[in-house]
């Protein structure tokens, strides 16, 4: 062994090889002691004395590192397993028959005519890790609080709906309405947990991969936030996260570990199913996930029970004195263990036992049947609540299980471990023969063989049913459940939005700025102010909300245990366990999953939180749009803000942060209410009636969208006689032209509208044009209000037809219409059919770039100047001008030289 001064002075392995050796007489002794080991007994003995050591190392509190990974073996040693509490012998029988159901609704829906498919095989592998939870340990809601919440995983489902059935809260009608939900309501049944389209019955939608573990930590998190706020008691409440093995390579699944650790989120257990399939094949054919899987959550903080083995394991693993079978399971890859959970006993007799005369030795009194069923732990229901048991009393950590299991276990052997599995749907009468004997259930071969397979039910008094009743009511009610108990929220007083209602005066301020100052405003309410929860990636200097520091503070679960470098200054940095504002570094995804988990804390715990997530705009749909569908389908509510928003108007930062596109990626969402504001005023009745809907009475599922940007502008005062309802439907005429003569109509929407004005004066004064300046609100539900007018009239040609608002609104004005903003012309076009006027657009269409905010609207031609060329275009198209001012006004304006523009304003905060 080399000496300390031949090595480099560096930590290897955990060991701090530079600290200097004070008894060197000490260490050669133990070091001797080490060597007598593994010559007289062997490297395994020697092995297994050093992890003894180090597990009393830690008992004695010695700091020791941790190791990356243990034995591929039970974490929970068989002699400290708690006593089972249940009856295992009913519990398997109530299992068995929710295997049954599960199949057959697949299966059934699989039927000629219908088709639409399914997945048997994840829940066949999980079937035990959600049954001991569901009689042991998932809390439901009749206790009048949040319960448990429970991620469930998106291709279980049909296991979920099946033990619903036999405590009859779905019958067979439901089952047969799997996947149909339209052509079977009210009895149709969503394919994956989704609550907006179960809303009594799921909570969380878990089935894009990786923001199902991704959400879970959020949940957690929030749970210890609302609770820290004094909202609402969530002590009690448990945040289970079912995944799949394969699910973990999303980077999502794995990205925020270390906050749970962080912040100590003991109310947070991961149940990863390892059944060592993805969906076409082995997740790590030539490795181990498990052991993979392991050093990931145990390198992050976690606490991690692997539960491998059932018990018929206990007794070879008794009597492996030299560690001969923890060495030969921890080398076999996981291919070969897919491969021996669909051979034979005399197979797996060969190949895993058969290579060393010690294994051999160990299962010689074994038959072939007997090494068939050497099980894994995932299937076990004592070994299972051992780990849960484990993972609900453990301190100060978060809790992964990593449980293996079979995909398609107990299905049959064609499809055990099979790679096709995941796209079985079917089962054949010999399939069903099969696992209806496997499974031990009364189903004669004549019900098999003629027609849909049935159901099984054991009957409302029996001794399984009542069992299965009893075990909930003991546990608080039914799970899953949705349950909305939320009441309806005071709305602020018009006191509240007077400052953005009045304008900002002489001073010039960006609407992000004024965004803000309502947002202070609200968050002083006596009523609701403390249930706003402001939510940035590290940005809030960036959007002016430093301000918010010294009162609001920042939500730390630890406090500040530090002196803050900026503490001798009013904004200073304060973070505080009570804080409100919660600050989650830079990560968009970590931010979307606080604001849908606080979204959605009126259904999870019967309390409003008001969510008010503001990022770079660029940053929003496009990086996380998956999360906003996520936001949609949980029911989620709340304010987002897409700062820093439009193509030319974040100067210097360039392509990366140019979002001209983001109002066209939220028209996809149904459940986004999306605005474009361009002044305060507007602001302040948006997000009004933003409250009054979403918090007020008769409560609607969706959120609020602001785009908003950081050019300083002066806002006006809120117009006499505004017209609010047209502001709120996306279109009001803003400023009526009042000089000129030909007349003219111009849309704008956002930063567009003060160029937009600016146009109106220069088309009066050089060209004679009357031109009215409009502001467009909204695009998005412009569209959609016209969409909703025409599907009523396709289907209603009896009825007074509807006409859409933009076009009762544009009605009976006079002049071609040109619509403008600072995003691509597909955001104004998306209203084209609805306008009576002649229509036009203009738009930052292309990548973005960076350069001087007048630079960047001449090259898009979307400036003042630009938009009085598209007027006079429209104009010229109907003869209203001569085709040779055209030309006048690009030379005049000099519209081809992008260093002619104005530079417009420098800068601008917020």
């Amino acid at each position: 062994m080399a000496s300390g001064s031949d090595r480099n002075p560096i930590i290897i392995g955990g060991l701090p090889s530079q600290v200097p050796d004070f008894d060197p007489e000490e260490t050669r002794e133990w070091l001797d002691s080490l060597d007598a080991a593994v010559g007289e007994r062997g490297r395994e003995r020697a092995r297994y004395l050093m992890l003894r050591l180090i597990e009393r190392a830690r008992e004695k509190r010695v700091a020791v590192p941790e190791m990356r990974s243990t034995d591929y073996v039970n974490t929970i040693a068989t002699r400290d397993e708690p006593f089972f509490p249940g009856n295992e012998d009913i519990e398997r029988r109530i299992l068995n028959a929710t295997r049954w159901n599960a199949a057959v609704m697949v299966s059934r829906a699989q039927r000629p005519g219908i088709g639409v498919g399914g997945h048997i095989a994840t829940f066949a592998s999980s079937a035990s890790l959600y049954d001991v939870g569901f009689n042991h340990f998932f809390r439901g809601k009749d206790e009048g609080d949040g319960g448990d919440q429970i991620f469930f995983q998106g291709h279980a489902s049909p296991g979920i709906y099946a033990r619903a059935y036999l405590l009859d809260r779905l019958s067979e009608q439901h089952l047969d309405g799997f996947r149909q939900e339209k052509s079977k309501a009210p009895h149709g049944l969503s394919s994956y947990p989704h609550p907006r389209l179960m809303p009594d019955f799921w909570e969380f939608p878990t089935v894009s991969m990786g923001l199902g573990p991704l959400g879970a930590i959020f949940q957690a998190r929030m749970n210890r936030y609302t609770e820290a706020r004094g909202i609402a008691d969530t002590s009690k409440s448990r945040v289970w996260a079912f995944l799949g093995d394969g699910e973990m390579d999303e980077p999502e699944s794995l990205g925020q570990l270390t906050l749970a650790a962080r912040e100590g989120l003991d109310n947070l257990t991961f149940v990863v199913n390892c059944n060592l399939q993805r969906l076409d094949g082995p997740v790590r054919g030539n490795g181990k996930i498990i052991q993979e899987l392991e050093s990931v959550f145990r390198g992050a903080g976690w606490n991690v029970i692997k539960l491998i083995w059932d018990r018929t394991w206990d007794p070879l693993l008794a009597q492996d004195r030299d560690g001969v079978l923890v060495n030969k399971l921890n080398t076999t890859p996981d291919g070969q263990f897919q491969t021996y959970a669909t051979e034979t006993g005399s197979y797996i007799r060969e190949h895993f036992f058969g290579d060393d005369h010690r294994l051999r030795r160990m299962v010689e009194d074994m038959t072939d049947d007997q090494l068939l069923h050497l099980g894994r732990g995932g299937h076990d229901h004592r070994k299972i609540y051992a780990a849960y048991k484990a993972a609900a009393e453990h301190k100060g950590q978060p809790t992964v299980i990593l449980a293996q299991t079979v995909k398609g276990w107990t299905l049959g052997p064609n499809f055990e471990g099979r790679n096709a599995t995941h796209q079985m749907k079917k089962l054949t009468v010999d399939d069903l023969k099969r696992f209806r004997d496997r499974l031990h259930l009364p189903i004669a071969d004549k019900d098999l063989e003629s027609g849909v397979p049935p159901y099984y039910h054991p009957g409302q008094d029996s001794e399984e049913i009542q069992y299965m009743h009893d075990r909930r009511k003991g546990l608080g009610g039914y799970v899953p459940t949705r349950v909305v108990r939320a009441k309806p929220l005071p709305q602020p007083g018009e006191k509240t939005y007077a400052a953005l209602r009045k304008g900002s005066g002489n001073q010039q301020i960006a609407t992000t700025m004024a965004f803000v100052r309502l947002l202070k405003d609200l968050m002083r309410d006596k009523e609701i102010g403390k249930r706003f929860v402001p939510i940035a990636p590290d940005e809030y200097r960036t959007f002016g909300m430093d301000s918010l520091f010294p009162t609001a503070k920042i939500y730390n679960p630890l406090g500040q245990t530090y002196e803050s470098v900026d503490r001798e200054l009013l904004l200073a940095y304060k973070e505080s366990p009570t804080g409100q504002m919660l600050h989650d570094g830079i990560s968009e995804a970590g931010c979307t999953a606080s604001l849908i988990a606080a979204g959605s804390s009126y259904a999870t715990h019967g309390e409003h939180l008001i969510p008010v997530y503001v990022f770079y705009s660029m940053f929003g749909f496009q990086r996380t749009g998956d999360q906003f569908w996520q936001m949609a389908d949980q029911l989620a509510r709340g304010f987002v803000l897409g700062a820093t928003a439009g193509r030319t108007t974040l100067t210097g930062e360039g392509l990366q942060h140019a979002d001209g596109h983001s109002q066209l990626l939220a028209s996809t969402n149904p459940a986004c209410v999306a605005y474009d504001p361009a002044f305060g005023f507007e602001i302040a009745h948006i997000v009004r009636d933003g409250l009054r809907r979403m918090y007020g009475e008769n409560a609607e599922d969706v959120f609020y969208y602001l785009t908003v940007y950081n050019e300083p502008i002066t806002h006006p005062a809120e117009p006499e006689n505004l017209d609010t309802e047209g502001l709120l439907k996306g279109l009001y005429r803003y400023k009526e032209g009042t000089a000129g003569e030909i007349p003219a109509q111009i849309l704008a929407s956002g930063v567009a509208v003060p160029w937009a004005v600016e146009a109106q004066r220069i088309l009066a004064e050089d060209w004679n044009v009357r031109a009215d300046v409009w502001s467009a609100t909204s695009w998005n539900e412009l569209r959609r209000d016209a969409v909703d007018a025409e599907r009523h009239n396709l289907l209603r040609p009896e009825e007074e037809q509807r006409v859409p608002y933009v076009t009762r609104a544009l009605r009976g004005t006079e002049g071609p219409a040109l619509a403008v903003s600072d995003w691509m012309r597909a955001v104004p076009d998306q209203i084209s059919r609805w306008v009576p006027n002649a229509y036009q657009s203009l738009g930052a269409d292309g990548f973005g770039f960076a350069d001087t905010r007048g630079a960047a609207r001449r090259f898009f031609h979307i400036d003042a100047e630009s938009i009085v060329l598209g007027v006079l275009t429209e104009l010229a198209k109907t003869g209203a001008v001569d085709r040779s001012v055209l030309k006048q006004a690009i030379d005049r304006y000099q519209l081809l030289d992008v260093t002619a523009a104005d530079p417009g304003p420098a800068g601008g905060d917020a």
